[in-house]
């Protein structure tokens, strides 16, 4: 009888959760309602996104601990604004980008164990979005280059070293960006925005346009 559906490899293969010594416990992440991953690992830490008062403010924990997370624990939170994207560089694990409400990007170099203490000081302040910065992603293959999309449906590529933007797409995107990626050299970046619908009519002769 020949088979309708193909068996899998691993239809015998299960999955087992850790014991919960092993996993984080009691992180109040953040509530903010935008689409976001709200953390980012890299090989020695894992950052995640979490309430704070008077600003925003993320988790740097090391992979190593684990359990329950003291409501005390440092965090960085030089933010005005609730952060919103977190990244970490591919060619510094001790440097970490973030996003936020407060319309800027910063960038953070992290002590070589961890923080001990809050960390409220930058490296570098990026300005230049006039809404919101929802996503930030730094280029593959070259160092100090970041990416960041904001609410102003702008995206800039900024030369990290010097604080200054060496591209600027502000009238590529006629809505909310959603996502946006590099591919694997760092040549190409893909982005995905809210579609407008057109308001044109058809009329005779002509045919309806529409935008995206």
């Amino acid at each position: 009888m020949r088979r309708v559906v193909r068996q899998s490899k691993f239809r015998h293969v299960f999955g087992q959760a850790v014991k919960n010594d092993q996993c984080y416990d009691d992180i109040r992440v953040s509530r903010v309602t935008w689409d976001s991953s709200f953390c980012a690992v890299n090989p020695r830490f894992v950052a995640i996104i979490v309430d704070a008062s008077g600003g925003g403010a993320f988790l740097l924990l090391p992979l190593h601990k684990t359990g329950r997370i003291d409501k005390s624990y440092p965090t960085v939170c030089g933010h005005t604004g609730p952060v919103l994207d977190i990244d970490w560089c591919p060619h510094n694990d001790q440097v970490i980008a973030s996003g936020s409400e407060d319309c800027t990007v910063m960038v953070w170099q992290i002590p070589e164990n961890g923080l001990t203490l809050s960390l409220t000081e930058p490296v570098v302040v990026l300005e230049g979005h006039s809404k919101r910065v929802g996503i930030v992603a730094w280029h593959p293959t070259a160092r100090n280059v970041l990416l960041s999309a904001g609410c102003d449906n702008a995206i800039i590529i900024w030369n990290v070293g010097t604080g200054e933007a060496l591209i600027n797409l502000d009238d590529m995107h006629v809505d909310v960006i959603y996502n946006v990626s590099w591919n694997r050299n760092g040549s190409l970046i893909c982005t995905a925005f809210k579609r407008q619908k057109s308001s044109n009519y058809l009329t005779p002769g002509k045919q309806r346009k529409s935008f995206a």
